[in-house]
């Protein structure tokens, strides 16, 4: 994905197509239609001629948001960086200047915002004001500028800015500013037109229209927030935080990412609906630090194999994978492969997350969870916690390199023929030896991977040597023979796939379902 001069990820789509047949004027003749398909009404009036008048009314109130900081020139242009002589360069003074502190320069950046209020409030994103691109809570730039369609600048104050969401809230000293509103969102419909306007590639005041392609799309960043709308109107680097307009005028979305292999517009752009970012722009012009509910467990989407291998319905529900001590769910009782499908009578689904539910609910806010375990169903209360800081959260969840097979700790021994056979895994029973060698704790209890079967559906979901085995449909698996007898048993039970739980190295355990071959 990639923010208006960030980062990029795959995003894929689908859908089914289905015959339609419009309408024809009263008088005309309505011709017969198909078995099964779809008799619709021709599109409502209202879409313009021209976006003229409506883009003339809008552009005073879109600012454009420059940016800078200082940066160290990497290695201080040293021309050994990443080799061995790397630190020899630097101790004879190479990425010094002559007082021997590191060189640096100022680096600047281009984003967007729109004005809300005629004292000067200006919303964009948090990672526009950011020093990093992925828009950390850490050091924000040095100097932020804000210039008027009319070429008059202000410098910037933030009132308030929020990660999780990639919001933020900035104030420039003027008085009688054109503004404009947000809209409400959840009226807005796939088909839509929309008309974003804002500063690609620092062209100011430029003005695009589309129309809304998917509403709640997931692009796999913000955590809760982590539900876009999805436009085809050009949206390119240097949107970011500018505003979408329905035909209205009123503002249903900020601006904030693309998909683009190129780093140019493909027709897939993103924005924040204005149902989210108003309340949380709300509490930060009152200066109020945003705070969320918080549950305290790492999830996993039901997929279809995680699905199959449990007997549940896929799409339907998350899975839990891991329970933080001291935290709600852990104080409520959930525990680790509790499959959670309804929270305060909401069903969770891909549009409706676990996240996206308790982000939005209060600290303290007691809410009935639903979920099964073992088959059956239960409901739990909680009191939810107080969400932390992003960083905090991605530094207990991040991934470590992993190392080559041929690395130190690699596990040798024969693979075990049954397990091989039927998941296309060879497995070995987790010592203490074999676990000091990986690297891991020698309490932990599984088995590891030795063998991965390059045509197999394991090798497909990624599994390596070394990777541990803890628990095979939802029972903990202390040696080979216990992970055999639990992969027969769902073979007996003519199961397709079986739930692993897999750790690799000290990273945190996830589901992979694995298919069983027959």
């Amino acid at each position: 994905m990639r923010y208006a001069y960030g980062i990029t990820a795959a995003l894929l789509a689908g859908g089914a197509a289905a015959t339609l047949t419009l309408q024809q004027p009263v008088g005309a003749q309505v011709a017969q239609n198909a078995p099964g398909s779809i008799n619709a009404t021709a599109p409502r009036p209202g879409a313009p001629m021209s976006f003229a008048d409506l883009a003339a009314k809008l552009q005073p109130a879109v600012v454009n948001i420059s940016t800078t900081q200082k940066i160290q020139v990497r290695s201080g242009g040293n021309a050994f960086s990443g080799t061995p002589f790397e630190e020899l360069f630097r101790r004879f003074g190479g990425g010094q200047g002559d007082d021997g502190r590191p060189i640096t320069r100022e680096a600047t950046s281009l984003g967007s915002g729109f004005i809300i209020s005629p004292d000067g409030y200006v919303v964009t994103n948090n990672h526009v004001i950011s020093a990093s691109p992925e828009g950390g809570s850490g050091a924000v730039v040095s100097s932020i500028t804000v210039t008027l369609p009319d070429r008059k600048e202000y410098k910037a104050t933030i009132v308030g800015r929020d990660q999780t969401s990639d919001l933020a809230l900035l104030k420039i000293d003027a008085k009688n500013l054109p503004f404009v509103q947000f809209g409400d969102s959840t009226r807005t419909r796939v088909g839509d037109w929309v008309v974003a306007i804002g500063n690609p590639f620092g062209l100011g005041g430029t003005v695009t229209a589309g129309i809304v392609s998917a509403l709640h799309r997931s692009i796999g960043i913000n955590g809760p927030y982590d539900r876009y709308i999805q436009t085809d109107a050009s949206i390119n680097q240097g949107n970011s935080g500018g505003p979408m307009f329905d035909l209205q005028g009123n503002v249903i979305g900020i601006n904030t990412a693309i998909f683009s292999p190129t780093g140019g517009n493909v027709g897939i752009g993103f924005a924040i609906p204005a149902e989210e970012a108003k309340p949380i722009i709300d509490q930060l012009r009152t200066g109020q630090r945003v705070r969320r509910g918080y549950l305290g467990v790492g999830i996993q989407p039901m997929t279809e194999d995680i699905a199959s291998s449990l007997g549940l319905p896929k799409d339907r529900g998350e899975i839990v994978a891991r329970v933080e001590p001291g935290e709600a769910a852990a104080r409520a009782g959930i525990r680790q492969g509790d499959v959670i499908v309804r929270v305060d009578n909401q069903e969770i689904t891909p549009d409706n997350t676990l996240s996206y539910i308790v982000g939005k609910a209060a600290v303290g806010a007691r809410l009935p969870i639903e979920l099964i375990r073992e088959g059956q169903r239960k409901t739990v209360t909680v009191t939810l916690g107080e969400r932390p800081p992003e960083d905090q959260l991605a530094s207990a969840g991040n991934l470590d390199e992993d190392q080559g097979d041929d690395a130190p700790g690699a596990v040798q021994g024969a693979p075990d023929q049954s397990s091989r056979s039927a998941i296309g895994l060879g497995l070995q029973t987790l010592t203490p030896d074999i676990a000091r060698r990986l690297g891991v704790s020698s309490t932990l209890r599984g088995v590891v991977v030795n063998y991965v079967d390059p045509s197999s559906d394991a090798a497909a979901n990624g599994f390596q040597p070394r990777d541990i085995i803890l628990q095979i449909n939802n029972v903990p698996v202390a040696t080979v023979q216990a992970a055999a007898a639990k992969i027969a048993e769902a073979q007996k039970a003519k199961r397709p796939t079986v739930l692993l739980f897999v750790q690799r190295g000290n990273n945190p355990p996830r589901y992979v379902g694995v298919q069983i071959r027959n």
